[in-house]
């Protein structure tokens, strides 16, 4: 079976404890119930005449089944024919390319120009989603997928197999018209596992892509595949390297690759994590013995110094898997052909069977959704299918149209229309949703007497009334308190849209003498306001829009004869936001910029109406594959007027200079950079979340009412920040040239 690889989706990590116990007493009971799988006709081409038919049986295993392409970079060199192939899991994606007529010097190019991570995930990159799902990811950091649809659920998988799916859908493209897989190059059949009664299912025919993609589903990783009515899952539960089936493709000798995994030692089991994991290790280790005592030849690979997650040495585990075929040479050679016209004869026959891919389509043809979905996805592949063909440029299409949030996965296949080529692109809703949970946990502490804790959610309707319009709904509860709800409808098929809204809201304000917090006052404020825009599809958007609401400033602790503030601000805003980072966390690269003009038309405290504008920006720029440096600026002014207490610029905390309180600095204008780096020390165990950085970053600023005595503070930081799956975690010590110190601790949204 498969190695779990990065896993982030937070209720994955609990699915997968869970289902790790059930197939363990499941399975290991399941018979090895033999169906009748197609038999491959006698009359095959490429059938040998006067020697056997060899079969080729390629082991599951993660990242260890790139191994077998250097076995059969070997046994090609050799003239070893294989006349049939079947796979498992992992070995089911190399040996249906192989099936398909791909070299192995070509499966290696493909293998090496994969980025393995990226089609591993189980969602589109942040740089691939659409713009509001950023801000998603932005403000509710929570890593997991819940929604609403039948009661609160998440997913039967963690990772749809999107990406992955794209990858087989591209290696099958040329092979969609195929009848079965015997009429493939090198006939071809997969191992999949009947979720329903643990029977082996022998899959021979239909989709290729599907057939392979139901063969690497492992339980409670990838969710599972429906074929024909039954529920499939990762055929390395019941037979892992696939013997009895290459046999059963009329195979007169079989070559098995075993990809040897050693067990781990006692201290592994003293750890429910690692008894679990050795639970499922003997389980498959039983099937795979029976297996290969039913091959004529085997070829061992020892993995032990990799591990089944390390996709990005393509290179090394190819050479091991040609250094594991040439150690079994005196045994392998006896079935080569030994005449080079014999072996060119062998060769072109099997080339004879290989399809060409068609070089552009005349129709495309989109299902899965409802009418109007399935017209708008058409409408948006029309770009890159009109015209030659680009099948990396679809694959790009689709993953955007699923970073809108509403499918898990898109595929593609080729077949006929009226005698012509064409297209079919399948769309799968997600199960669980709409509407959609987002979850945030927001803390902010600077020291005993400066902590604050929110919690808070998400709920997000689609599709309301016409395509494209949401209702999000949002609530915060703890220090800090919001309830909001707004309603965002494109307008046609354009990109302008509209957003009525509405809020209400309490946060905490500290209020300073000096360098003395004297008490902290309540910010509260009700109201809502309707907005215009346009959106820029991935990266950027624009609103114009007048708001209004009802606010109130009173002191909650402290000196209780401070004043009180409370009346009605109205203003129109235009805000405007490009975000080209590649992470909502903690970003290698890319730059985020946020802009806002305001005309301020009342508002307690003001004299006269006043503008003010406000720009933030964050860049960050990689300097090596773990260190990137950042620069963040940001400034603010209210001009030649007066700011009133609801429109103050303020400085202070975490990455606002982290040497003070929040609020410490106030005034009617502010400026504000930072230049520091990060570099990434540590990854964390799979199931908790990715990377731990550690970095350094000095920081100068000023809020202040006349420019013509500024004063700067400055703060220099050390600290290390933690990529998990409940958010990003920081904590750092920050201390400023004048002797002031502060250690800063945060969960939530930090740049």
């Amino acid at each position: 079976m498969s190695s779990l690889y990065h896993c982030r989706r937070g209720n994955a990590r609990v699915s997968f404890l869970l289902l790790a116990l059930a197939l363990f007493s499941t399975f290991t009971l399941a018979q090895d119930q033999q169906p009748d799988p197609k038999q491959v006709p006698e009359t095959a081409a490429a059938q040998p005449a006067q020697r056997p038919r060899i079969g080729l049986a390629l082991s599951g295993g993660g990242a260890f089944g790139l191994a077998e392409i250097g076995v059969l970079q070997w046994l090609e060199e050799k003239h070893l024919p294989i006349d049939r192939v079947a796979g498992t899991s992992m070995g089911s994606i190399i040996a249906a390319m192989y099936a398909s007529g791909m070299s192995p010097a070509e499966i290696k190019k493909f293998a090496e120009d994969i980025d393995w991570f990226e089609a591993l995930l189980p969602e589109p990159t942040y740089s691939q989603l659409s713009y509001r799902r950023k801000q998603d990811r932005r403000n509710y950091q929570i890593d997991a997928a819940l929604g609403l649809k039948h009661g609160l659920e998440g997913p039967n998988g963690f990772n749809p197999g999107h990406g992955i799916g794209l990858l087989l859908d591209r290696i099958a493209f040329p092979e969609s018209g195929v009848a079965s897989f015997d009429d493939l190059p090198i006939p071809f059949h997969c191992v999949a596992t009947d979720m329903l009664n643990g029977d082996r299912v022998v899959l021979h025919d239909g989709s290729l892509a599907a057939a392979v993609r139901a063969s690497m589903a492992i339980p409670g990783v990838f969710t599972p595949v429906e074929v024909n009515g039954r529920v499939l899952a990762d055929g390395g539960m019941v037979e892992n390297i696939p013997v009895e089936t290459v046999r059963e493709m009329n195979s007169d000798v079989v070559i098995a690759v075993d990809l040897s995994v050693p067990l781990g030692g006692r201290e592994q089991l003293e750890k429910l994590s690692g008894v679990l994991s050795r639970a499922l290790s003997v389980t498959i280790l039983q099937n795979e013995r029976r297996s290969l005592a039913l091959a004529n030849a085997v070829i061992t690979v020892d993995t032990g110094t990799f591990t089944a997650t390390e996709y990005n040495r393509v290179p090394d585990l190819i050479a091991l898997g040609y250094q594991s075929a040439a150690a079994q040479a005196p045994v392998l050679l006896r079935y080569a052909i030994q005449d080079e016209s014999d072996w060119e004869q062998y060769l072109a026959a099997r080339t004879a069977r290989k399809r060409m891919p068609p070089q552009e389509v005349k129709a495309v043809e989109v299902i899965g959704g409802d009418s109007d979905e399935d017209r708008r996805i058409q409408q948006a592949l029309k770009p890159v299918t009109n015209g030659p063909l680009d099948l990396p440029k679809l694959e790009t299409r689709l993953t955007r149209i699923a970073g809108e949030g509403q499918f898990d996965r898109l595929g593609y296949e080729g077949f006929t229309q009226n005698g012509v080529p064409a297209l079919r692109v399948t769309a799968h809703e997600k199960t669980y949703g709409p509407p959609f949970v987002d979850l945030a946990i927001n803390v902010d502490g600077s020291g005993v007497g400066a902590f604050d804790f929110s919690a808070g959610t998400r709920i997000t309707f689609m599709d309301v009334e016409h395509h494209g319009g949401e209702w999000r709904n949002d609530l915060l509860l703890g220090s800090s308190n919001l309830a909001a709800t707004e309603f965002y409808q494109p307008l046609g098929n354009s990109h302008l849209f509209v957003a009525p809204y509405a809020f209400a809201s309490k946060l905490p304000r500290n209020a300073f003498s000096g360098q003395t917090r004297v008490a902290v006052f309540g910010d509260e404020r009700a109201g809502g306001g309707m907005d215009i825009g346009y959106n820029g599809g991935r990266r950027s958007e624009f609103r114009f829009g007048y708001e209004i609401f009802s606010g109130k400033l009173a002191p909650l602790i402290g000196s209780a004869g401070l004043p009180s503030v409370s009346g009605s601000t109205g203003a129109f805003r235009a805000r405007y936001v490009w975000d080209g980072q590649d992470s909502p966390s903690i970003p290698s690269r890319g730059t985020r910029i946020a802009a806002s003009l305001s005309r301020v038309l009342q508002s307690p405290g003001l004299i006269h109406p006043i503008d003010q504008l406000d720009v933030q920006t964050s860049t960050f720029i990689p300097t090596g594959p773990k260190t990137s440096l950042f620069l963040i600026a940001s400034g603010g002014s209210t001009f030649r007027g007066d700011a009133g207490p609801f429109q103050q610029f303020a400085l202070g905390g975490a990455f606002r200079l982290g040497a003070y309180l929040p609020q410490e600095f106030i005034g009617n204008h502010y400026a504000y950079a930072s230049l520091g780096f990060r570099r990434e020390f540590y990854r964390l165990p799979q199931l908790v979340g990715g990377r731990i950085y550690w970095g350094g970053w000095y920081e100068a600023g000023s809020a202040f009412n006349d420019p013509g005595s500024v004063a700067v503070r400055g703060s220099f930081n050390l600290g290390i920040i933690a990529d998990t799956f409940v958010g990003p975690i920081a904590l750092a010590g920050s201390v400023s040239p004048t002797g002031q110190s502060r250690v800063n601790f945060s969960i939530g949204r930090l740049f």
